[in-house]
């Protein structure tokens, strides 16, 4: 098996890519990039096939592989946009639409050559859900642009009728009520697919596996180069699952870098909203102060409209913000078709210039109309990263099983969770608990670990002030991860966009960092350049 070089997303942008900038105070020695030669699993062990297809089956055998090829120029690389014009013009209903990703993901996902192993589950009530949006279909009330459209979500967020697994064999029953940003979907009148595969605990559990392996759901793939390129982590099911086509879009989660590394991986658009912007209630947690889901989508106009649905305030969430925006208020800056970036000023870090991407992006936002001014990148430390997490944890992961948990849970801790582990250490721990035994060993009083959040804070965000207020920047551009840590601790927005292909075939992203609450400009921003690069290309063994 060819060499897989194995980013570990909660960290690759400390590790992997900054260290010329950053020094962490030996905090990431354990968790640094590691090399693969083989993967210990491959398929699940924990799962049939069938167990995923039981509930639908039945109810897809009218759907054949002459509907999916009539269908497939009118969906494959579709945005929400041409959907619903389709829709509109009767070339499928939403109950079609939702039988060919259903179909498609039979086809791919599992048990075949080109099997990817980004789905977990399948929603059981999907196809009658579509049918209950055929129905609303023609009633005169405006529907929000997500009504009808099929999105996965990443197996570590609360969805009724699927449980939430996380990727854990210890929570493969956890059957909860929805999540806040799930409701939020559903009263949209969006389909819940499914659920995708991640990296177990949102890889921050064995320190010593590649990206996209769990329990559950076994090794994700990078349709881009299975078994040869790495898919990113942990939102890798996510990544996977829109890049191959399998659903409209999906929601991920990030602490750091968990969206941006998988949606660079995989060649989609994928946003990490500032802290607050959207509810973290009823996700599997890490970190109660950096965790943050996100949209995770083909297109930029696609992930403004799904933005614009998970959107809402959580009176039960401390950290969500009222900022009553309306559903459409991310869509409305890029439905005009001609934003210019005259005016705007952005920044390109100068250690990243021996990347040809990244200059050639450049070179589009400059014909854009940008002002792009080239910055050094501050020498700023990130102290004691991993403790933030491990102590958010031991705390945050009690407060989810007690709150957010199936009642037949009997976890209370970290620790109940490496003792059922130990069990059967095969199948639930084939790569260890190395992180896990991190999160139990480690202590801090409350006056310490405040002063560890504000360190951070305080760090990230001089690393993206100073050079935005010297210079008057409105972003600075990255790439995929590589700076994800200073927005994470700094609770700042970062959005990544397809920047192209290595001449091995590996995709790469152009990442924008804001400030606070700037995502529509940093989706304007992003959509400038992708309407003038269109580096994205589907997998050409997924077409």
């Amino acid at each position: 098996m060819k060499k897989i070089i194995v980013l570990l997303a909660l960290f690759s942008s400390i590790a992997c890519h900054t260290q010329k900038n950053v020094q962490t105070e030996n905090d990431i020695s354990d968790i640094s990039a590691k090399e693969f030669r083989e993967f210990k699993v491959l398929d699940s062990k924990n799962i049939e096939n069938n167990d995923i297809w039981n509930a639908v089956l039945k109810q897809m055998e009218d759907f054949t592989e002459a509907d999916y090829q009539r269908l497939k120029p009118y969906i494959l690389e579709k945005n929400i946009l041409e959907l619903h014009q389709y829709r509109t013009q009767g070339v499928f209903t939403y109950e079609q639409l939702v039988k060919f990703y259903l179909y498609r993901i039979k086809k791919y996902d599992r048990n075949n050559e080109l099997s990817l192993n980004s789905v977990i589950s399948i929603n059981p009530n999907a196809i009658a859900e579509a049918q209950q949006r055929d129905r609303d279909f023609f009633n005169k009330r405006l529907k929000p642009l997500i009504f009808g459209m099929p999105i996965l979500l990443k197996d570590n967020i609360n969805t009724e009728n699927m449980p939430t697994t996380a990727g854990a064999l210890a929570l493969k029953d956890n059957m909860t009520n929805d999540a806040f940003i799930t409701k939020r979907l559903k009263d949209e009148g969006a389909i819940i697919l499914g659920k995708a595969n991640l990296s177990e605990w949102a890889y921050f559990f064995c320190g010593d596996c590649p990206s996209g392996y769990s329990a559950i759901g076994g090794q994700t793939l990078n349709p881009y180069g299975r078994k040869i390129f790495d898919t990113g982590g942990s939102s890798s099911g996510s990544g996977v699952a829109v890049a191959a086509n399998f659903a409209v879009a999906a929601v991920g989660t990030e602490t750091a870098g968990s969206i941006l590394s998988p949606s660079s991986q995989n060649s989609v658009v994928g946003l990490k909203p500032t802290i607050g912007l959207l509810s973290r209630s009823g996700i599997v947690p890490i970190s109660s102060t950096l965790d943050t889901p996100g949209p995770m989508t083909k297109n930029v106009i696609d992930n403004a409209i799904l933005l614009g649905a998970l959107y809402g305030y959580d009176a039960t969430d401390a950290k969500s913000k009222s900022l009553k925006y309306s559903g459409s208020y991310y869509y409305e800056m890029v439905k005009r078709g001609d934003i210019s970036l005259m005016g705007n000023r952005i920044g390109a870090l100068k250690n990243l210039m021996e990347d040809s991407l990244y200059v050639a992006a450049i070179d589009v936002l400059k014909k854009q109309g940008a002002e792009i001014v080239e910055i050094e990148a501050a020498q700023v430390p990130l102290p004691k990263f991993i403790n933030l997490l491990n102590l958010d944890m031991q705390n945050d992961l009690p407060a989810y099983f007690e709150q957010h948990g199936s009642k037949s849970l009997s976890f209370k801790s970290v620790q109940d969770v490496i003792d059922f582990n130990k069990k059967d250490s095969v199948n639930a721990m084939p790569y260890g608990q190395k992180l896990f035994y991190g999160i139990v060993n480690d202590k801090a009083n409350k006056t310490e670990f405040a002063e560890i959040k504000k360190v951070l804070k305080q760090n990230g965000q001089k690393f993206l002030n100073e050079p935005m207020e010297v210079h008057n920047l409105d972003a600075i551009l990255s790439i995929n991860n590589y700076h994800a840590a200073y927005a994470a601790v700094a609770e700042y927005p970062a959005l990544t966009v397809p920047m192209g292909y290595t001449e091995k075939g590996e995709p790469k992203g152009l990442t924008f960092i804001g400030k606070p609450f700037t995502e529509r400009q940093l989706l304007e921003f992003a959509y400038a350049y992708e309407q003038a690069s269109k580096k994205r290309k589907a997998p050409k063994k997924y077409q």
